[in-house]
């Protein structure tokens, strides 16, 4: 748990045939792989090694990053695709109160608050691909005995479980995403990468209305877990290997086996994955409190995503009672949050990523996290006009308009959440994987506990009137937040210890 550079030293190879002949050859392929004084140092042989992520071929990133994007995809489908069949659900276990319906759906988002802690500092010792795959199948098995649930208590049980797998995704793929592109390419990128956790909850309750309308709510678990099937196929031909770290640490193994030096190393520290577990909790903890940008982004996309949760938790109700569809039609009003999810991504790759290479040229050609900002100013006016839209057409007006507001808030949303991303990204490179699991554990918290009052609240205020204050907030926020940052981040930046550069 010390701060010594990981060496083979120790573990001698008991039988290396041809080892003296082999002296030469050693020393020739050590200083040609490291360019370093030490020739037992293992790293990459210079800017353009490639085998370094950020050198691979853009098409074997593309493919690396939406592999990646499918595993991030599937957990979310199976968070909100539940929801058309919760009343049904909720009648079959016992279920009496609006609390315990609700419970159903957001216990799996709870457990996103969990699974960040332990697979991101896991991913820095056994890479991202095996916890990616290792981590799907644990959700696989959990999410197909929730079909089997006979107690609303089991269910709950078998949902907490499947959700802590399910997290994985979340708490890997922004910091695989990040090993593989630059910051000038990166808005792409993060761009795909969002859209699972936006995507995701709009396109399973599409598919969970019309099992829940013409067969039982347990098929909904079943579907998704052949969909996890599906991907965990997909990850086993194309997902690769992209944590540089473990690729260092896989070329050290492979030289050893070649040139029988057991002293060569890579420049790590050697910990215990319970010493990264406290360090991993900590970290954010202290990033949170300490540093003015993770706590105000992390704040707001908690708030983002809280809201995202409660409009795909009341979306039911609104389609079946307000506007009296059938389950199965009612779901496919999620199409509006998928179309908006696409129209923000698309608004990003041509707008948002145009103005930030836009900024770094005026700026002689030289990035700064503060260029993000725009996309953030951009999403936070989208987003509080599709609330308004949305909050007060519901009832009053054609079954469309409500459509049409959630679609402009989703498309908002995913540009503010690729903003933060980024911005996060960028401004704290190294502890980038620590300030994102921060954000992460917050916005589970609030996508847990939003879904949980939002019966109340429209209870009390009226879907106008609720939803209007939910608009309120991210004006206050939204609208300001980028301003205050573009002004005050870099002076933040330089005050910190962690920020990059």
């Amino acid at each position: 748990m010390s701060g010594r550079n990981l060496k083979l030293s120790d573990q001698r190879i008991p039988s290396c045939p041809g080892e003296e002949d082999l002296e030469a050859a050693k020393v020739t392929s050590l200083n040609a792989e490291t360019h370093t004084k030490d020739p037992n140092l293992v790293t990459w042989s210079g800017p353009d090694d490639p085998e370094d992520p950020k050198n691979w071929p853009n098409k074997l990133k593309w493919q690396n990053t939406c592999a990646i994007s499918l595993f991030v995809f599937i957990s979310p489908v199976s968070s909100s695709m539940i929801a058309p069949a919760m009343q049904n659900l909720g009648s079959d276990l016992g279920m009496h109160t609006d609390i315990e319906i609700y419970l159903s759906m957001a216990i799996f988002i709870l457990a996103y608050a969990i699974g960040p802690i332990f697979f991101g500092p896991a991913s820095e010792l056994y890479g991202r691909v095996r916890l990616l795959q290792v981590s799907n199948v644990w959700y696989l098995a959990w999410n197909l005995v929730c079909g089997f649930a006979k107690t609303k208590a089991q269910l709950f049980a078998f949902r907490f479980l499947a959700g802590i797998g399910g997290s994985a995704p979340l708490a890997i793929g922004g910091g695989a995403v990040s090993d593989m592109w630059s910051a000038e390419e990166r808005g792409k990128a993060m761009g795909v990468y969002t859209l699972g956790p936006l995507l995701g909850p709009a396109i399973g309750p599409i598919a969970g209305g019309f099992i829940a309308q013409y067969s039982t709510w347990r098929w909904v678990f079943w579907a998704s877990s052949a969909a996890a099937v599906v991907v965990q196929l997909a990850g086993l031909i194309w997902l690769r290997e992209c944590h540089p770290a473990t690729l260092l640490r896989k070329r050290r193994d492979r030289l050893v086996k070649d040139t029988c030096n057991n002293d060569l190393y890579v420049e790590e520290k050697a910990e215990t994955l319970i010493y990264k577990l406290l360090h991993a909790f900590e970290r954010p903890v202290l990033l949170f409190t300490t540093q003015p940008i993770v706590t105000c982004m992390a704040l707001y996309m908690a708030y983002l995503f809280g809201v995202t949760y409660l409009m795909l938790a009341t979306f039911p109700d609104i389609w079946t009672e307000v506007y009296n569809e059938p389950l199965g039609t009612s779901s496919l009003n999620y199409i509006s949050i998928a179309l908006g999810s696409f129209a923000g991504l698309f608004l990003n790759l041509k707008v948002v990523d145009s103005i930030y290479k836009t900024l770094k040229a005026r700026n002689n050609n030289t990035a700064k996290p503060e260029f993000r900002m725009p996309a953030l100013l951009i999403g936070s006016v989208v987003s509080t006009i599709g609330l308004f839209w949305y909050g007060w057409s519901i009832g009053t007006t054609h079954w469309i308009m409500p459509n049409i507001g959630a679609a402009i808030f989703s498309a908002g949303t995913i540009s503010c959440l690729q903003g933060m991303q980024t911005y996060i990204v960028d401004s704290y490179q190294t502890y980038a994987a620590s300030a994102m699991a921060a954000c992460a554990i917050l916005r589970s918290l609030a996508g847990f506990g939003f879904p949980l009052f939002a019966p109340y609240m429209y209870n009390a205020l009226g879907y106008g009137w609720g939803t209007s204050v939910l608009a309120f907030v991210t004006m206050l926020i939204g609208w300001t937040a980028p301003f205050g940052f573009w002004y005050f981040g870099p002076k933040l930046r330089a005050a910190s210890r962690y920020a990059a550069g």
